[in-house]
């Protein structure tokens, strides 16, 4: 069955609309980002983005508190301000993804890869980070 879902922004704007055939909000993300979307500030809480690939992906200031991510491919990811408290990064690739200021409060980072990963200025309070592989990142 065909649908279309949006992908708005946090103030309600369409930042990306995409119809396909069983769609899902996780097919909808991948395009965007395929086709190089700026999804700055996007409204994303509680999506179920598990395994989707997002590398290089603009999600400055997104909300992504409580998304499930794991498995995710967010390589070389501008998360500069995203929201991602509660988020479940379990086994995600964020290797040199910058969450410069990002909130990661209680997010679950378990076996994470931030090789390379930007996170000054992050907030990590609570965040599982058992296993998680943080060579060359940058506190």
């Amino acid at each position: 069955m065909m649908s279309v879902i949006e992908i708005k922004s946090t103030e309600g704007k369409v930042l990306f609309a995409f119809e396909s055939e069983d769609n899902t909000i996780k097919k909808t993300l991948e395009e965007a980002v395929d086709q190089g979307v700026n999804l700055s500030n996007a409204d994303l809480e509680c999506a179920d983005l598990s395994n989707a690939y997002l590398s290089d992906a603009n999600l400055r200031d997104a909300n992504l508190n409580y998304a499930d991510l794991r498995g995710a491919v967010l390589r070389g990811a501008d998360l500069e301000g995203a929201l991602l408290s509660n988020a479940d990064l379990s086994n995600a690739d964020l290797e040199g993804a910058d969450l410069e200021g990002a909130l990661l409060r209680d997010a679950k980072l378990r076996y994470a890869n931030l090789r390379g990963a930007y996170l000054e200025g992050a907030l990590l309070r609570g965040a599982d980070l058992r296993y998680t592989y943080l060579r060359g990142a940058s506190f």
